[in-house]
């Protein structure tokens, strides 16, 4: 049975009047939606201001496509917070974007090598591999850095900024922003709001074993500016709220021309004297 003209208008008259009544209540709901979308991507660009005002501190270009640098100095470590007795020689070379190399003592006699995921280490007796704990410290560290959190993370689309205000840190004022990778996992940095170098890196990460979680800390302090980048010489490390370590940096060099073999542990071994 078709319906009359009557009765098509008044069902037509019925689905707008619900239409209308739907639109109303969904209206102030996506005005809202609106005003959070627009909220988040404001405090998303005041982090990301933060950070390209940070990168340009450190030295811009110039510190975006940095081929490598030393570090010389000496490391205090902890324990429960209090420093152990002495503190010891170091030399730390690092390349973008996995190469790292740790020489220990005075007579550098002592090598670690970090490549790509693995770890060794070179004595007089030889090459070996490191502790999977060394190892899996050391590359947690590192693929939280302030220099993954540039080059990588901030790069990817995917990644959140969070721009949460301003905190106190090492008694400078500064920005907290933070980064949120796809992985669902965060870098935190604090920025001087003065000179715009970073402060502090912090991380959490939970343990595999024992399940809780453990907060990873650097600070930075000191800085000088070497061949143009400013550079921390004070580098004090903290898990959990003890101090675990501190490197007082004495000499700093940056883009050297490194022997071709100079990440090879297997050349360091046959150089070491038996």
């Amino acid at each position: 049975m078709h319906e009359s003209l009557f009765e098509g208008t008044m069902r037509f008259r019925k689905l707008a009047s619900m239409l209308l009544a739907a639109m109303a209540l969904v209206a102030p709901h996506a005005a809202r939606t609106q005003a959070t979308d627009d909220a988040a991507q404001k405090n998303a660009r005041q982090a990301r201001e933060a950070l390209d005002a940070m990168v340009k501190a450190l030295g811009g270009r110039a510190w975006l496509n940095m081929q490598n640098q030393m570090q010389q100095g000496h490391i205090a470590a902890f324990f429960q917070g209090n420093p152990d007795l002495g503190t010891e020689e170091l030399f730390e070379f690092h390349e973008w974007p996995d190469h790292d190399r740790i020489e220990v003592t005075k007579h550098r006699d002592v090598v670690e090598f970090f490549v790509g995921q693995q770890g060794w280490e070179v004595t007089y007796r030889g090459k070996k591999p490191l502790d999977k704990d060394i190892v899996d410290d050391f590359l947690r560290r590192r693929d939280h850095s302030i220099e993954v959190a540039i080059k990588v993370w901030l790069k990817d689309p995917n990644t959140i900024l969070i721009y949460e205000g301003e905190h106190t840190a090492e008694r400078h004022l500064a920005e907290q922003v933070t980064l949120i990778s796809p992985q669902n996992e965060a870098i935190t940095i604090l920025i001087d709001v003065q000179t715009h170098l970073p402060l502090q890196r912090i991380f959490e990460w939970r343990d595999p074993v024992y399940h809780d979680k453990n907060t990873e800390t650097e600070e930075y302090d000191d800085y000088h500016v070497i061949d143009g980048f400013p550079t921390p010489f004070t580098v004090t490390r903290l898990k959990n709220g003890d101090t675990v370590r501190q490197f007082y940096v004495t000499h700093v060099i940056y883009n050297q021309n490194l022997p071709a073999d100079f990440w090879d542990p297997d050349a360091e071994a046959r150089k070491v004297k038996k």
